[in-house]
């Protein structure tokens, strides 16, 4: 009897926690966050992740969405798209996670969609730029499950080569580009504008992600006597190219789009860094009072300088939480009100500026200019108007 007695109060209890359990899970609200957070890409899935903390600890600290917290599940998918494959079946089929803020690379994000758009759950890349995108998000409804708030790699690209020319009036460049989604993307842009200015392009050269001898290509490439590189691919394997680059004697302005802004692109690149110019979606120092908050803020809790990944996932988090809040926690009524985003008088504000969409999940954002110098990012002298 004593032992029927016991099996039984344990059971009683057993209910009890688990009752709780389900009252907890209720109590939250969960969404998916897919970036790297190990490998060479760690550093950009590190600032990511800091925006969406951010966020989420702000709107959590006001009490969280109709009573419910926020939960930001992260997914370490190293930029590579096999694993993001994974990662994004894993996220598909997880019910409890209701919308996401990812993928961070371009390859990655395409690779994991399809599982997505198979089940109905919406992603917003903070980062994502390769044009391929635009046309891979959309189901068997013509229905896009896929948006981003940021430009893509058509204009960083023709706006690159636009700045060579016209503000820097340099006539002769170099391309070097990684082989993957973003690299050949962004560097098909920019070699498309530059032809079309009467920017010569003096060589082609390609490699591969984890490369760290690029050597036999820059040689190559000085060999053309260009006034200016140009590389099409993300910090770690820009920062070497820039130091082999000054070894070889290659003393020429470098140019790079938002996968080479990261301050790991100059503490691996040392004195190197100095005189690389990028464009940026986000600079500080245009910032609005909104923005000047959330960088002070950013500073004191993770005391560094914020970087425009950081802001840009700031806002992508707010645009999730933000439907949420008007529809509830679910998977379709959260896309029908990304997309129902879709003029200037119903954008988004957030602290990089108005978000709104096209049919198509994509966006317009201005880019900015800046430029290494003395070891530190800084605004380039000349901006130029979108």
């Amino acid at each position: 009897m004593k032992f029927k007695r016991a099996l039984v109060m344990a059971c009683a209890m057993a209910a009890v926690l688990a009752m709780g359990s389900l009252a907890l899970a209720a109590d939250v609200i969960k969404i998916a966050v897919p970036s790297p957070f190990t490998g060479s890409a760690a550093g950009y899935g590190d600032n990511v992740k800091a925006g969406v903390v951010m966020k989420v600890e702000e709107v959590n600290a006001k009490g969280g969405v109709n009573g419910k917290k926020i939960e930001a599940v992260y997914f370490d998918e190293q930029c590579d798209p096999k694993e993001a494959a994974t990662v994004g079946t894993k996220i598909a089929g997880d019910k409890d996670l209701v919308a996401i803020v990812g993928h961070l690379c371009s390859g990655a994000h395409l690779a994991a969609l399809p599982n997505y758009v198979r089940v109905g759950v919406a992603a917003l890349s903070p980062t994502a730029t390769n044009v391929t995108i635009s046309d891979k998000g959309k189901d068997a409804k013509g229905q896009y499950w896929s948006f981003r708030n940021v430009y893509l790699d058509d204009f960083q690209g023709t706006f690159l080569a636009d700045y060579m020319l016209k503000q820097l009036n340099l006539k002769k460049v170099a391309v070097f580009y990684e082989n993957n989604d973003y690299g050949i993307g962004l560097k098909d842009a920019f070699v498309k504008q530059a032809k079309a200015n009467g920017l010569q392009v003096v060589g082609e050269e390609a490699y591969m992600k984890g490369a760290t001898d690029f050597t036999p290509q820059l040689t190559k490439l000085k060999g053309a006597a260009p006034e200016a590189l140009f590389i099409a691919g993300y910090y770690a394997e820009g920062a070497l190219i820039a130091d082999q680059a000054k070894k070889l004697g290659i003393n020429v302005p470098k140019f790079g789009a938002d996968g080479l802004d990261n301050a790991d692109y100059i503490k691996l690149a040392g004195p190197a860094a100095d005189d690389t110019y990028l464009t940026t979606p986000f600079l500080a120092e245009t910032a609005g009072p909104d923005a000047k908050a959330f960088i002070e803020a950013y500073k004191a809790k993770f005391k560094r300088d914020v970087d425009w990944m950081s802001a840009n996932a700031y806002d992508a988090a707010g645009m999730i939480i933000e439907a949420i809040s008007k529809v509830g926690p679910d998977r379709a009524k959260i896309r029908e009100y990304l997309a129902s985003i879709n003029t200037k008088e119903k954008a988004f504000k957030g602290i990089t500026g108005l978000t709104y969409f096209n049919e198509k999940g994509d966006c317009v954002k201005p880019a900015y200019v800046k430029m290494v110098k003395g070891g530190q990012f800084v605004p380039a002298p000349k901006q130029m108007t979108n």
